[in-house]
């Protein structure tokens, strides 16, 4: 690159000023997370203030009434207490992941009215013993298919092994195995 070039191209670059361009449907967005944040932490305190005493004179009697519970039911009472937090964590990601899904597909849940319509008639069929004789019908179905059917099955089950494996490869970064000793352990 020639002296003049890079003495043209930086006299460009000093006399501009550096602008940044921010979007304001992402301030709003900060906005509006923070008054939730703020409201969902009220009425938590709220809550807790109320409720917070009694609570925890239960749960700490619940506590020393299992901690003195032995044997195999004590070992699976404190694996139990061990996977607590695992559970209530990820069942809290699997409701905001419902969450995000249903607004971005537009989805709602039924109506009461349509709820109560499904499970009366579900109700119904278990009572009448239609439901049961349904699974025969549906043993008699299994039954008749037909190879084009057992053939596209089939397909579809490799589809998804075969995405199932390139997903795998990609979050493991490597072809194969899940253990295994690097190369630099080798040395």
């Amino acid at each position: 690159m020639s002296f003049a070039l890079v003495s043209r191209r930086s006299a460009l670059t000093f006399g501009r000023r550096a602008v940044r361009f921010e979007s304001t449907t992402s301030e709003k967005a900060t906005e509006a997370a923070k008054k939730t944040a703020a409201k969902a932490s009220e009425g938590l305190s709220r809550v807790s203030s109320a409720a917070g005493p009694v609570l925890a004179k239960y749960a700490k009697t619940l506590q020393s009434t299992l901690g003195r519970v032995g044997g195999r039911t004590g070992k699976l009472i404190a694996f139990a207490e061990r996977q607590t937090p695992f559970v209530i964590y990820y069942s809290k990601v699997a409701a905001e992941l419902g969450r995000i899904v249903f607004r971005g597909q537009s989805m709602t849940p039924p109506s009461v009215s349509t709820f109560k319509a499904y499970f009366q008639n579900f109700v119904k069929s278990v009572q009448s013993g239609s439901f049961f004789s349904n699974a025969g019908a549906s043993l008699q179905n299994v039954r008749n298919i037909s190879r084009t059917q057992v053939a596209a099955a089939g397909v579809l089950l490799a589809e998804c092994l075969g995405f199932f494996t390139i997903g795998e490869m990609i979050g493991r970064m490597k072809l194969i195995g899940y253990h295994g000793e690097t190369h630099a352990a080798a040395h």
